[in-house]
């Protein structure tokens, strides 16, 4: 009798540690990941209607730089491509996702400030955008400062344009727009003169099929913008691991070819490779 107690007892012990065990798995906030790679699946934040960065197309893939390099790094990770869940994430709502550990990572043109910082982790910057100007290809806008008398579009809630009017153009007309498609359009039949917003995101627009040929960027760098991947603030393991994930991926030149790949076609002239951990101001 004595043995069967003790036996009894032992499974109710492990039956509960078990139980413990199932009901902590979801704990740790990862977006679904674990900190070391390799589980079942990596939620990853992105833009669903950025081409050339993030995008979401008709049959349900996605495409851009943005996508590229978080495949990348959720490969280093140790998670293959069919083990990614891609998450929608606005800009408005990118520190939430990570905090409330909707997503693990966020590669969404995710710009690196002092403000951000004290809510999110980063790591990168993986790419070096600039401000800057969308004209038609036969344009004869060279310059912020041509901007003087003429329209220039941007997407409502956007600080780009009115940057462009306080400090090269005051005389600019602005022009908001719902969203830089409808800007695209504008421009091409003439109802404005330029859009403004990043070169990288810009470059993604133009490299479309429909626009091939018909814009281009004026080369301008009216601000410095370097991208980084977000990650819960704290966790600087899996921050660690991504930036040594983006320098592998410059270092073996999958880095240059994402780059060809999705803005080549705009004639993106593109910076080097940043330095991980080193913010251009």
């Amino acid at each position: 009798m004595k043995l069967r107690k003790v036996t009894a007892a032992s499974a109710a012990v492990f039956a509960l540690a078990l139980t413990a065990t199932a009901c902590g798995g979801d704990d740790s906030g990862d977006g679904g990941s674990s900190s070391s790679g390799g589980g079942e699946k990596i939620k990853i934040g992105i833009k669903y209607d950025q081409p050339g960065l993030g995008l979401k197309t008709p049959d349900g893939s996605f495409s851009g730089f943005d996508v590229d390099v978080a495949t990348y790094v959720a490969k280093e990770l140790g998670y293959e491509p069919n083990q990614i869940e891609w998450v929608e994430t606005k800009s408005a709502d990118r520190e939430n996702a990570l905090s409330r550990g909707d997503v693990k990572l966020i590669a969404a043109t995710y710009s690196i400030t002092d403000e951000r910082k004290q809510k999110v982790d980063f790591a990168g910057p993986y790419l070096l955008a600039h401000q800057d100007l969308l004209v038609k290809s036969d344009s004869d806008i060279t310059e912020a400062t041509d901007l003087n008398d003429k329209k220039l579009c941007s997407v409502t809630g956007s600080t780009s344009a009115q940057n462009v009017k306080n400090d090269f153009a005051p005389k600019a007309q602005l022009s908001n727009r719902g969203g830089y498609s409808e800007c695209l359009s504008a421009l091409q039949n003439g109802q404005v003169d330029a859009l403004t917003t990043d070169d990288s995101i810009l470059a993604g627009y133009a490299a479309q099929d429909e626009y091939k040929g018909k814009f281009k960027l004026a080369g301008l760098k009216l601000s410095n913008e370097n991208y980084g991947i977000g990650v819960k603030k704290g966790d600087t393991a899996t921050v660690d691991k991504v930036n040594k994930a983006l320098e592998k991926m410059v270092s073996d030149g999958a880095w240059q070819k994402a780059v060809e790949e999705n803005f080549g076609p705009a004639n993106y002239k593109n910076e080097q490779a940043p330095k991980i951990g080193q913010i251009v101001k």
